[in-house]
């Protein structure tokens, strides 16, 4: 009723100003300017109904843009309210203004090979280690690192551990011949199972792991029909208890520039609603809260179809909040509750959930939220699995007190070779591959194979540490099971397993990462060696129980069997 009257109000207000809606689609004044040559609708009426979006669009930099140039189908939504708009949510719309920032997004990146696996001998967390380190998840299926942020998506649809061998590409593997560029999910990969919509592994050595939750990482294109934190509500289509496979078939495109850029006003700002939460917590003890010079936020619940919706406006660029929308640890499965080892399923708000914090106090978070991930399939013990800490890592490093930030590094300014006009790449990669622009604006004494140099040497001394801790969790593993057949008690057990989760955490939290070897170097080898320590009391607790449970069979033992013992 509210939204009918609010329309009846805007066609009153359209007539007294002498307009109607058929005169009502004009031309913008700067149409020559744009590249999107549709025809005009007058801003005001849709302010009649809109009124958060006039609040943004009236002073931002988009106020000329009009309505037309981002949603398809207004003339019809004029006439009919319930006629809902299409918004546009292919970065090609942003692309007709914006080009030199949409053709560098997607820039190839020939030096990441697509699938290649982290667990390969050369990859960050090698087999056998990670196979046996993480047993019972279905990230053993397929663990891969990551490569140009165009794929993202269907890098997800095809990967062993998502849907079960549901998608596959529909040119083969020619697929990988693509040289960048904008493209549909759905228009690049087969469902060889159209006919269902059922979520399990559909060929060998696949697992069906991806969710709703997991999806919002990859894609934005489903913003206005997700509701605050994937809640299910009855206006909303989608929610965290959604079939997978449906909203699937739906999404098309990676890494949406609004997830970052306000469409209206042009700030910036994130959509994330885990970060929000996380950024608005009462406790406010995430990373954000304790750096003085993080952005400041101004939260905006948006939504006129009847569910609430949260984006939070940045008062300047801060792309550790921005790129910590992904890039960044947060859970998105369904686990296990501390204490009584009851499923969490998609229906429980903790599948949806951004700590935002440091490796140090991981740990104790999840177990205060009583969560866990997964359980070990030689110890059982109950353990966490990381996504991709990134910004976490680089909170409190060196370059971050010193103001650096993540675009500085990764999407630095660059010259367009033909006109000279300076803009921010978005190809977001490595350093190594904009050293000129990076590393020399600040190291300008160092040649660009200095910088390269000391980026490589970091990682060694990082892939060192990341070694021994895994031969120390794979040698408490081990002894695991070496007490367990020795018939140790299971208080002991269940004491080494608590040991197990704080020490895998100090492990995996790395080998989940990006650049985590030069984010923040000093943290990784500090985090990994008390992994290796951590294992190591492990370890001693169990072979000392065996030693103890040995000791008592020995003298428990008939006389006979006993000298004979001791003989041996």
């Amino acid at each position: 009723m509210q939204f009918g009257y609010f329309i009846i109000l805007a066609r009153i207000a359209a007539v007294m100003l002498g307009l109607t809606l058929s005169a009502s689609v004009t031309l913008a004044k700067d149409e020559k300017a744009k590249p999107n040559k549709a025809p005009a609708v007058d801003t005001a009426i849709c302010y009649g109904c809109h009124a958060p979006i006039k609040e943004f669009h009236v002073d931002g930099k988009h106020k000329k843009v009009s309505c037309t140039n981002c949603h398809d189908g207004i003339d019809k939504h004029l006439a009919d309210s319930k006629s809902r708009p299409v918004t546009k949510t292919d970065p090609a719309a942003c692309g007709a203004c914006h080009k030199n920032q949409f053709d560098s997004l997607y820039t190839m990146n020939w030096n990441k090979p697509a699938r290649s696996e982290k667990s390969i001998l050369s990859g960050p967390s090698p087999n056998p280690a990670w196979d046996k380190l993480m047993m019972g998840h279905g990230f053993t299926r397929e663990h891969n690192l990551p490569r140009s942020h165009a794929y993202m998506l269907l890098d997800q649809f095809v990967v062993d551990r998502a849907f079960g061998g549901r998608f596959v590409a529909k040119d083969g593997w020619q697929y990988l011949a693509r040289n960048g560029g904008n493209f549909n999910v759905n228009d690049m990969v087969t469902d060889l199972y159209p006919g269902n919509s059922e979520h399990k592994p559909f060929k060998p050595g696949t697992a069906a792991a991806v969710n709703p939750v997991c999806l919002n990482c990859k894609t934005q294109d489903h913003i206005l029909d997700w509701a605050y934190m994937g809640d299910p509500a009855p206006t909303a289509k989608w929610s965290r208890t959604s079939k997978v496979v449906e909203m699937a078939r739906e999404v098309k495109h990676a890494l949406n520039c609004y997830f970052c850029h306000d469409p209206h006003s042009a700030k910036p700002r994130i959509v994330r609603d885990g970060l929000i939460q996380a950024l608005t917590r009462p406790e406010k003890d995430t990373l954000w809260h304790k750096d003085p010079a993080g952005a400041k936020i101004d939260v905006r619940e948006l939504g006129v179809r009847g569910h609430v919706r949260k984006i939070a406006i940045l008062d300047r660029y801060d792309t550790k909040l921005q790129c910590g929308q992904c890039h960044v640890e947060y859970n998105c499965n369904a686990g296990y509750e501390v204490g009584t080892g009851k499923p969490i399923g998609y229906d429980d708000q903790r599948t949806n959930h951004f700590p935002f914090k440091d490796v140090n106090q991981i740990a104790k978070h999840y177990t205060d939220l009583k969560f866990r991930d997964f359980k070990h399939g030689i110890t059982g013990a109950l353990l966490w699995k990381g996504q991709h800490p990134d910004t976490e890592n680089y909170y409190n490093s060196k370059h971050q007190k010193a103001g650096v930030e993540c675009h500085q590094c990764h999407m630095p300014k660059v010259k367009d070779k033909k006109t000279g006009k300076t803009y921010t790449s978005h190809w977001q990669t490595s350093p190594r591959n904009y050293v000129k622009e990076t590393c020399k604006t600040c190291h300008n004494d160092w040649s660009e194979k200095q910088a390269i140099y000391v980026m490589d040497s970091l990682n060694a001394r990082f892939q060192g540490k990341v070694r021994k801790a895994e031969f120390w969790l794979t040698r408490m593993v081990e002894k695991f099971e070496e007490a367990r057949a020795s018939g140790v008690d299971e208080s002991v057990l269940n004491a080494a397993r608590e040991k197990h989760y704080e020490a895998q955490i100090h492990w995996e939290w790395w080998t989940a990462s990006n650049g985590a070897g030069f984010h923040y170097p000093e943290a990784a080898a500090d985090s990994l060696n008390k992994s290796m320590s951590i294992s190591q009391e492990a370890i001693k607790l169990l072979e000392d129980a065996a030693v103890a449970k040995r000791g008592a069979k020995v003298s428990a033992a008939p006389a006979g069997l006993q000298v004979a013992a001791d003989k041996r």
